[in-house]
């Protein structure tokens, strides 16, 4: 299926709210900001450069499950990797299939250096999901002569 849409339609639509913590910061203070955010993802900003991406998937992984302290441990103690990021001109589908393949959920929108936000998985679906809906209201608009 040929899903409609850009990064920058989404962005437009939802926000660009971007909540970001230092490397220095603890993961405690972290996973605190996610939940009083009610978010899954959190960049990692020195001097407004993305350097990494916490996810509440990180925590369970690198630090409770081995036995770590998250308020002794800090946040650049557990970044891994390149972080997989996307422009605001990416597709849905093409983003779609980038987290697919590389199994993250959440993806830091740049232009250039520039931090513009960050799309999830659930920010896609919801798209997806509204455009199938888009699509099926012209389909029954077309067959019927009717809107609904």
């Amino acid at each position: 299926m040929n899903l409609p849409g850009t990064i920058h339609e989404i962005l437009t639509q939802k926000g660009s709210a971007i909540w970001c913590v230092s490397p220095e910061a603890t993961v405690f203070e972290a996973i605190q900001i996610m939940a009083d955010k009610n978010i899954g993802a959190l960049l990692v900003t020195t001097q407004d450069k993305l350097i990494g991406i916490l996810t509440e998937r990180d925590y369970t992984r690198k630090v409770a499950l081995r036995g770590k302290a998250s308020k002794q441990t800090k946040v650049k103690e557990i970044l891994s990797g390149e972080v997989i990021t996307v422009t605001p001109e990416h597709t849905i589908e093409e983003c779609m299939r980038l987290m697919t393949a590389n199994r993250v959920r959440h993806l830091p929108v740049l232009n250039g250096p520039e931090i513009l936000g960050i799309v999830s998985i659930g920010d896609l679906v919801n798209w997806t999901i509204s455009a199938q809906n888009r699509t099926i209201d012209q389909l029954r608009t077309y067959i019927t002569g009717y809107p609904e």
